[in-house]
């Protein structure tokens, strides 16, 4: 551990012992407390991605214990694995719900990978309080990187994760955890991805040249290859400064691909977590991955979760080849192509009889859509022909 990053560490447990004495209930925010909320009810989990959350254990007083989600492909593996990390939302960090990124979990776990996510110290049902370090940005990141590290400790001793595989990703606060997390990691980490990684700390003059610092003193210590996400319309991190953060990571020594995709929808700050930015950033990222020598094909087909299940891959065509439509209808073939340059999760349904067809892109439930929308239009059921980027149609 660095000598920065003890002094900080050092501090943090001393604020911690301070509050030893005080009983628990006086810890968490009290329900009348003005500007408190009561914490959401939990979703249901993604039984198709293999939902569940567990825990870290604590491990002594300075390392409470971490509430974690896990989703992950049947069977028992070991799988590889993705670790993701949670931005940071307005308030009381213990009121921020579970991180739960379904999109990206459904495209790693599609591709046989277990996906970790990770609430790091202090946030949702994680022990603990957050530490913030003030207005050193810097130390921040260093200090949100133990709980990222604590996880990949903990993930060796599960037998359904190869640890010696895994990328370590983050969007928001999460990609300035990661990449302080990537000054000492896992010595099975591959690779580290940031979605529009930083800190803005408003209240503090001169955040943003504390950010650049961090991120230059990041890349000084660097030991793995990134690759860095950031729209010229994000609300928190501009292009000058992004920009900036980059070459400084680059110049003290990191080695990063900055993606500077242009704007995106009302706010790129949110590209990760949409559905339209799953074009933007799973091809550039399995690129990446497969240069790092992991795997990326994908090895079952899974339905947002919501959806029917979908069909798997039967090889009956190549994607782009709508001359393998098994219908005459030029207008099938026509909105067939359309649906090609639309973003997944995405679904094709046809009636191979009457050349009816209908697509669905962007939607909670794509592949459900489409057949509806089919049906109405054949007046009798209609088949699946492809999801995503797989043709699933099978002759009958």
């Amino acid at each position: 551990m660095n000598r920065r990053l003890s002094a900080w560490l050092r501090a943090a447990v001393l604020v911690l012992c301070a509050g030893a004495g005080v009983p628990l209930q006086a810890q968490e925010p009290a329900a009348s407390a003005p500007g408190a909320t009561a914490a959401p009810a939990e979703p249901a989990l993604a039984t198709s991605l293999g939902e569940f959350v567990t825990r870290v254990p604590a491990g002594g007083f300075t390392e409470p214990a971490l509430e974690v989600t896990v989703f992950k492909p049947a069977g028992d593996g070991p799988f590889p694995i993705a670790v993701i990390n949670h931005g940071r939302a307005l308030g009381n960090a213990h009121l921020q719900p579970r991180y739960r990124p379904l999109l990206a979990a459904r495209e790693f776990v599609q591709r046989g990978y277990a996906v970790v996510v990770p609430m790091r110290q202090g946030f949702s049902k994680s022990g603990g309080n957050e530490i913030g370090a003030g207005c050193h940005i810097g130390s921040n990141g260093e200090l949100q990187a133990i709980s990222v590290r604590r996880t990949l400790d903990w993930l060796g001793t599960q037998p359904w994760a190869d640890v010696s595989r895994n990328i370590v990703m983050g969007q928001s606060h999460g990609g300035l955890s990661t990449l302080a997390y990537g000054m000492q990691p896992h010595p099975g980490t591959r690779l580290l991805v940031n979605f529009a990684g930083g800190l803005r700390k408003s209240s503090c003059l001169g955040w943003e040249r504390s950010m650049v610092s961090a991120f230059a003193a990041y890349g000084a210590d660097a030991k793995l290859p990134s690759i860095w996400f950031y729209g010229d319309n994000d609300s928190y991190f501009p292009p000058a400064l992004f920009q900036e953060a980059h070459q400084r990571y680059v110049d003290s020594g990191g080695r990063a691909e900055l993606v500077a995709y242009g704007s995106f929808g009302s706010d790129a700050h949110a590209m990760f977590g949409s559905r339209a930015g799953l074009a933007v950033w799973v091809p550039r990222v399995m690129s990446a991955i497969a240069a790092a020598g992991l795997p990326v094909d994908k090895q079952q087909l899974i339905s947002p979760p919501g959806d029917i299940d979908s069909p798997q891959a039967s090889g009956f065509a190549a994607l782009d080849d709508p001359d393998k439509l098994p219908t005459r209808s030029e207008r099938a073939r026509q909105g067939y192509l359309a649906w090609l340059k639309a973003p997944p999760p995405k679904a094709f349904a046809l009636h191979a009889g009457n050349g009816s067809w209908a697509s669905a892109a962007e939607s909670l439930r794509p592949l459900g859509r489409a057949l509806e929308a089919c049906a109405r239009f054949a007046k009798q059921a209609c088949r699946l022909y492809a999801v995503d980027d797989t043709v699933v149609w099978s002759p009958e």
